[in-house]
């Protein structure tokens, strides 16, 4: 296998250590600089150079994108995904996982137990945000922080906002999150690789500081992780879409509380608490899944036209509830149902035998008309409104002096 390793340093323990565990594997491993490689598009042919030479022969690339180089990095991904290169995370992974609101936003749709979080930008909305989180002390995060970096503890409401304030004149987008008392100053970080935890380890913080990050002095243990937290882990890092991840956990008392799904997870770490071979799964993985690059479905099955990938949803009344997939008659309309998320339960390729219930939501690909008449008429009326005739009063009233009251 020709592997390339996506990283700005290649002197860094994990950028050594995968490039080691390729060679002694039999694989021809090469570092490449994300930031000398250049995308060039045309017609039918995505090309990507390094130092001016064509890159287009390689079986499987490892990013290590890092977060200063977040939107050309994943650029450069995206354009191997077009080339059908194999990528150990993809660049929608990459962005979703680097962004912590966005983040957050993605994983709290799917049951994935987490810290009560808050994001805000006007000031009068900062105190009533915190209160409904729990109150302090709460975490204060920036949203492109790593390593710890930019994660501050406040004790008090009072310290909240003034902390929130400065940063956000600044110019910095922050977090704030319920503080999980019963799990100060340590952590879980579970290595996912495909569909399986690898490797865990707990990072508990030294002296005075709640951080347990390894770069901020942080001391590592080995754990073994039950089927809840093992569970949670492979989730957010399929929801994320993310094959190689670290999945930063809290132990809460009501279980699993993820704080973080990092897609350029360090080795260092994770390999010296588990005494495994962790760059060597990850090269493992790579190696036979060479012949499945990723791709953009949605991408791929709507380039048909007149054909959509769409969502359904069968809401409490509906018609469909207590039908079949075969007695709602998708197959006769051309619908193909992919998957019907039930709750926390995700049913891929549905028996046409399944059960319709209220509140599931089924993952269609078919003609774009079909799956438009299947929602009520009233709604698809409201869904295309018509403009009516614009009276003159209408632009008056618009264009006139606001009144305060």
């Amino acid at each position: 296998m020709k592997l390339g390793i996506l990283s700005t340093s290649p002197r860094c323990y994990s950028t050594r250590r995968l490039m080691d565990a390729a060679k002694s594997r039999g694989h021809d491993p090469l570092v490449i600089n994300t930031l000398k490689c250049s995308i060039d598009l045309q017609s039918g042919k995505p090309d990507l150079y390094y130092k001016g030479k064509p890159l287009d022969d390689y079986d499987a690339v490892i990013p290590r994108i890092g977060a200063s180089i977040t939107y050309f990095g994943t650029a450069v991904v995206r354009q191997l995904e077009q080339m059908s290169v194999f990528v150990a995370n993809t660049s929608g992974g990459i962005s979703n996982s680097r962004d912590k609101l966005r983040s957050m936003q993605i994983l709290s749709r799917h049951h994935i137990g987490m810290p009560r979080t808050t994001f805000v930008r006007d000031k009068a909305d900062v105190i009533p945000a915190i209160q409904r989180i729990g109150g302090a002390p709460v975490i204060i995060k920036l949203l492109e922080g790593t390593q710890g970096v930019g994660v501050i503890l406040a004790d008090s409401i009072k310290i909240a906002e003034a902390i929130i304030e400065t940063l956000q004149t600044a110019k910095q987008n922050v977090l704030v999150q319920g503080f999980v008392s019963e799990s100060k100053g340590r952590d879980i970080r579970a290595f996912v690789i495909g569909d399986q935890v690898v490797g865990a380890m707990r990072r508990v913080a030294q002296g005075d500081e709640f951080r347990s990050n390894v770069h901020r002095g942080g001391r590592v243990e080995k754990v073994e992780l039950d089927d809840q937290y093992r569970e949670t882990a492979i989730r957010a890092a399929q929801i994320m879409g993310l094959r190689v991840a670290g999945v930063d956990m809290l132990e809460g008392k009501n279980g699993p509380q993820v704080m973080e799904v990092n897609s350029s997870p360090g080795l260092e770490g994770i390999e010296a608490a588990t005494q495994s071979d962790i760059a060597g799964a990850i090269v493992d993985y790579c190696a036979a899944h060479t012949d499945f690059p990723e791709m953009d479905v949605r991408q791929k099955l709507t380039v048909s036209k007149g054909y959509t990938v769409s969502e359904l949803v069968i809401p409490e009344g509906s018609k469909f509830v207590g039908m079949t997939i075969t007695d709602a008659s998708f197959a006769d309309q051309d619908i193909n149902v992919l998957t019907l998320y039930r709750g926390k339960t995700v049913i891929p390729n549905p028996k046409v035998s399944r059960v319709l219930e209220s509140g599931d939501r089924l993952l269609c690909f078919g003609k774009q008309e079909a799956m438009k008449s299947m929602v009520p008429k009233k709604t698809r009326k409201k869904r295309a409104p018509e403009p009516q005739h614009l009276e003159p009063e209408m632009v008056a009233h618009a264009n006139a002096q606001p009144e305060y009251s």
